[in-house]
């Protein structure tokens, strides 16, 4: 999607042909100065920043911060995994005070007299 050196020789020779030889050099010219000066602003704009910012802004992750990061898809495809994932999280705790509930309960095994009780693992059954 980005800028590829094919399809910056495809503009540079749409250009020559538009503006013709005598011409491109003087646009040539202007187009440098002015990537030049949005690169001064930009390097101003960190600069006030860092100023304001102090010993904070070197700890500041700025690759999370870049909105190209953000993929509705993924962000709403998180949200349902997290849904899930709680909801696997309810049942797992559930299950787990149901197994913990029978196994204090004591089941009366088949011969054994009324009133004795044997413990046993009900995930080992």
């Amino acid at each position: 999607m980005g800028l590829t050196i094919d399809k910056i020789l495809v503009i540079l020779v749409i250009a020559m042909f538009l503006l013709g030889p005598e011409r491109l050099p003087g646009y040539a010219k202007k187009l440098g100065e002015l990537v030049r000066s949005f690169k001064r602003m930009a390097d101003g704009a960190k600069d006030r920043l860092r100023d304001e910012m102090g010993p904070e802004f070197e700890e500041v992750d700025w690759k999370q911060l870049d909105p190209r990061q953000y993929d509705p898809r993924r962000i709403i495809r998180d949200a349902l995994m997290e849904d899930e994932r709680e909801a696997l999280t309810a049942q797992r705790k559930a299950r787990a005070a149901e197994i913990s509930e029978a196994r204090r309960t004591r089941v009366a095994a088949p011969g054994t007299a009324e009133g004795s009780a044997i413990n046993f693992d009900e995930e080992a059954t």
